[in-house]
């Protein structure tokens, strides 16, 4: 997707090799305009697979893919990270590592959202190793729906997410690749 490229290399920072910081228009500011873009391209993608609801992980993947289900006109469900006092029992769990935050987190979702005849797209802001869409998709297994796809904002396409997912048969499309980090540079991977 051009438009997101050309926002990640006008206004995405480099911090080192592995990390480039989109806080500016994905995941502390947004960019509601470049979010609309985003979720008509992910509904575009998906068209086909019958997708009942669109699934992603607080905070940062919330933006992208209430665009998408706006644009799918189906629900969006969000994995919490917290517990709290109204979403304690009947849940699904996971736990997902953050590469990002190099923390484990225990990730809910209530049962009366999440039924075995759902068909679920998975969106999520970046994919490094995968671990966050794995554990959603574990979550979406868990009701007995099945994983209609995975939309990936941001790809780190030098880190084995892709490669992990598609082995274990998901349907991935990511709207940018990024192939290095190398020198402070943003290069891209063919799509």
């Amino acid at each position: 997707m051009k438009q997101l490229e050309q926002k990640i290399v006008e206004d995405g920072i480099v911090l080192n090799e592995n990390v480039l910081k989109v806080d500016s228009f994905l995941n502390h500011q947004v960019d509601p305009q470049l979010m609309h873009s985003i979720g008509q391209t992910f509904a575009a993608l998906f068209e086909a697979e019958g997708v009942t609801k669109v699934l992603t992980l607080e905070s940062s993947g919330i933006a992208p893919a209430v665009m998408a289900a706006l644009q799918m006109n189906v629900p969006l469900l969000f994995a919490r990270k917290r517990k709290s006092l109204t979403l304690k029992d009947d849940l699904y769990t996971e736990k997902i590592f953050s590469f990002t935050k190099q923390e484990e987190s225990e990730v809910t979702v209530s049962r009366k959202f999440l039924s075995s005849e759902d068909r679920v797209l998975i969106i999520d802001d970046f994919l490094a190793n995968g671990d966050a869409a794995l554990g959603l998709a574990k979550i979406v297994e868990q009701a007995g729906a099945e994983v209609a796809g995975i939309g990936i904002v941001i790809e780190k396409a030098f880190q084995p997410g892709r490669n992990k997912l598609i082995e274990l048969g998901y349907v991935v499309h990511s709207l940018a690749r990024i192939a290095s980090l190398a020198g402070g540079k943003v290069t891209f991977a063919p799509n």
